[in-house]
């Protein structure tokens, strides 16, 4: 068995052109953009990237944490892949809160109008909402919030590695469940304190700080949940068609599948809800943030979002033999992931620079965080043995079947 991966160079080679091309419409975007909309502009395609592959790739940690608290069986077999992608965390957390910080203490208005101190002085609403939309607490909360991830992330993946070097014993076993529970469960507190709550109302839907939804966060995580999903998809394919991973199987695939499905829908009942909600009462205050996005420039945005998000997903993945081909589920996943990725851009640029224009300089950016994280999760995955050999559970995970 082929249980220790080799980064192939063309892979290598791959995310290093990719993060080329993100590097390069970084320099272009630094120089091209002038004035007040460019420089907007540039910090808008910057917040959206970092913060959407951020929870992406955290999203792994969750799943790891989800299934092992449920003491689910059949994924461990591939565990180590959701493992190496959360390992991108760090490095994006460090990334993003560069970003955000830079956003907020040089002065980027057009993205939080909340740091002009003068305007929310004479702004009732901001006002209202200063004691939480200020630089001392976005800066105290990005900090702790992206150091808990890391921590946790680092403990999960240093956890299960030690593992590996451990005596196979009922005690070793008992010990390995316990452990594992204690830790997954501190970390879906955080989970659900930040994704589940906080962190989207402090980094993106402060952008527009007159509005608020109590649904927004749970939309945002389910979008980067979903889209998790999709990545741990692609590499898990990946793995499978160089030969690696052969205990993992096409019922494996499936249950991905399912969740995809599942939680494809799950997206479409919020987005339905929150916007059916807010279009019923039609409140002034409320229906601001869907104006640009309905009525203005940004509509054709707004529904592709969810052709290719829910109708894209519900008919493709709703036939049982698509989630058990490997192709179907790399198409499906890829779709996913850019759907998503739009999704995080309509939620960014109609509050920042307004008007609806090619993304170019966001798609560039994209290129350059999905060969970071490609850089980052091969290494990852060459440095440990695909497959933890002495969690108890692994009989159940080779022998699944739906």
């Amino acid at each position: 068995m082929k249980d220790k991966f080799v980064v192939p160079a063309r892979l290598k080679t791959t995310s290093f052109v990719l993060m080329g091309i993100g590097v390069l419409t970084l320099l272009i975007g630094f120089f091209a953009f002038h004035g007040e909309h460019g420089s907007t502009r540039f910090w808008a395609g910057l917040l959206q990237n970092s913060s959407f592959f951020l929870l992406v790739t955290l999203a792994s940690a969750f799943f790891i944490g989800a299934t092992t608290l449920a003491h689910g069986g059949w994924q461990i077999a591939f565990r180590r892949v959701p493992e190496a992608i959360s390992m991108a965390v760090p490095a994006l957390g460090v990334i993003l809160l560069a970003i955000v910080l830079l956003i907020v203490f040089t002065g980027q208005e057009h993205i939080y109008h909340w740091v002009n101190a003068e305007h929310v002085e004479h702004d009732h609403i901001l006002s209202w909402k200063s004691a939480f939309l200020n630089k001392g607490m976005f800066t105290a909360f990005t900090v702790i919030t992206i150091g808990a991830w890391i921590f946790f992330v680092m403990k999960l993946r240093n956890m299960s590695i030690e593992e590996d070097g451990w005596d196979l014993t009922a005690a070793t076993g008992r010990r390995i469940i316990w452990r594992n529970t204690v830790w997954c469960g501190g970390f879906i507190v955080v989970y659900a304190l930040t994704v589940g709550s906080t962190t989207p109302w402090i980094w993106l839907m402060s952008i527009d700080a007159h509005w608020y939804s109590t649904m927004y966060s749970w939309y945002t995580f389910v979008s980067s949940w979903v889209s998790g999903i999709a990545l741990i998809i692609l590499f898990l394919v990946y793995l499978k068609r160089n030969g690696y991973l052969p205990m993992v199987n096409e019922e494996h695939l499936h249950d991905l599948g399912k969740f995809a499905f599942g939680f494809s829908i799950f997206w479409t009942y919020l987005w339905f809800s929150q916007y059916m909600l807010i279009w019923y009462a039609n409140i002034p205050e409320e229906i601001v943030y869907f104006k640009p996005r309905v009525w203005g420039e940004w509509r054709p945005i707004f529904f592709l979002n969810l052709l290719i998000n829910f109708i894209a997903p519900l008919l493709y993945l709703m036939k049982r033999d698509t989630k058990r081909n490997y192709s179907s589920m790399v198409f499906i996943s890829v779709v996913i992931l850019v759907g998503h990725w739009i999704d995080f851009w309509q939620m960014v640029g109609p509050g920042t620079y307004k008007h609806l224009v090619f993304p170019w300089f966001e798609a560039g950016l994209g290129a350059g965080f999905v060969g970071l994280i490609i850089f980052i999760v091969s290494g990852q995955l060459s440095k440990a043995a695909l497959v933890p050999k002495n969690h108890p559970y692994l009989k159940e995970s080779i022998i699944h079947h739906t």
